[in-house]
């Protein structure tokens, strides 16, 4: 279990793409969409392009190494049907995203979710008092 629970995590492949669009753009940042215009992919900007509100929800960072922290983010309306997951972004061979930078690499980013085990519950306050 490692020290720091977060909701987010990244996978290799996605950890890889990554750097190459920081060393393309600059520090970047991620939104995962709530179904508009692609679904509900990941989408990835250089950091300013996209900008959150009070009505987006930090889920946590990606901490990969050589890189910026890369904040997550998910509206908070959308948020509330996706708390009790755990998110990992990955990185496939496929079309990207028409407003996320990936897009003209030949490689997409998705998420990957599970439900968060009873002890990352307890961490975010979503378990059930006993």
């Amino acid at each position: 279990m490692p020290d720091q629970m977060s909701r987010v995590a990244v996978s290799d492949d996605a950890a890889a793409l990554l750097r190459q669009l920081t060393a393309q753009h600059g520090p970047l940042m991620i939104h995962q969409s709530g179904g508009c215009c692609d679904g509900s992919s990941p989408m990835c900007y250089p950091i300013g392009m996209f900008v959150t509100g009070p009505s987006d929800v930090l889920l946590g960072t990606l901490d990969i190494d050589g890189l910026d922290p890369i904040q997550v983010y998910m509206s908070e309306s959308q948020f509330e049907y996706w708390k009790y997951t755990h998110l990992t972004i990955d990185a496939v061979e496929g079309r990207g995203a028409g407003f996320s930078v990936e897009g003209p690499t030949g490689k997409r980013f998705l998420i990957r979710s599970r439900m968060l085990t009873e002890p990352e519950l307890q961490h975010f306050g979503l378990a059930a008092s006993a």
